[in-house]
């Protein structure tokens, strides 16, 4: 049988269960996506999804970096307005490896969006909580975006997560949070 959606097909199930098996790991990392860092993590595991074994693509980060991702969106939103050829800065690198200069317009939007962040961090306006959700339309398996209020997402995090999400016992903390960027943080200190 055919599967039109990979991480639903038990031969590729089972292929991944051998290697997991083998690596002593109830997860795989997804190699060469570059966004894998202390905050998030892209990789696959195998679960449960409607009384069959499925695959699951998760994405798990961090609530700060979440939190973040949320400030930083509105920022841009509120540049778009007041910029209206505004469409994003992009940097490029001399040949050297070193960035290049901004333009001016582009070093003027950026500062705007630098001082819309520190308010909306200042005033708290964006607040945001633990959650997990689920896209059973993915292109492999089963899509999982998590956010957990933790410190750093690494080989114990991800366990627990699976382990409690598999066992249907995860209690999400339903408290709202607002961050401050750490660049405050470290001159606070």
């Amino acid at each position: 049988m055919k599967y039109r959606n990979e991480g639903f097909d038990p031969e590729i199930i089972e292929a991944l269960k051998k290697e997991l098996a083998s690596s002593g790991k109830s997860f795989k990392v997804i190699e060469g996506d570059e966004e894998n860092s202390d905050e998030f993590v892209n990789f696959l595991f195998i679960g449960m999804y409607e009384g069959k074994e499925v695959i699951y693509d998760a994405a798990l980060y961090t609530l700060r970096l979440h939190h973040s991702s949320e400030v930083y969106e509105l920022a841009e939103h509120e540049a778009a307005k007041k910029f209206p050829n505004f469409n994003g800065i992009k940097y490029e690198e001399d040949e050297n490896g070193n960035l290049k200069p901004l333009s001016s317009e582009d070093e003027e939007i950026g500062w705007f969006i630098t001082e819309i962040i520190m308010e909306i961090e200042e005033e708290e306006t964006v607040k945001v909580q633990e959650f997990i959700d689920i896209d059973t339309h993915h292109d492999y398996g089963i899509g999982l975006d998590a956010s957990l209020n933790v410190e750093f997402i690494d080989d114990k995090v991800i366990e627990k997560f699976i382990k409690e999400f598999n066992e249907d016992t995860i209690k999400l903390d339903e408290t709202f949070y607002a961050f401050q960027s750490e660049e405050e943080e470290d001159l606070e200190e």
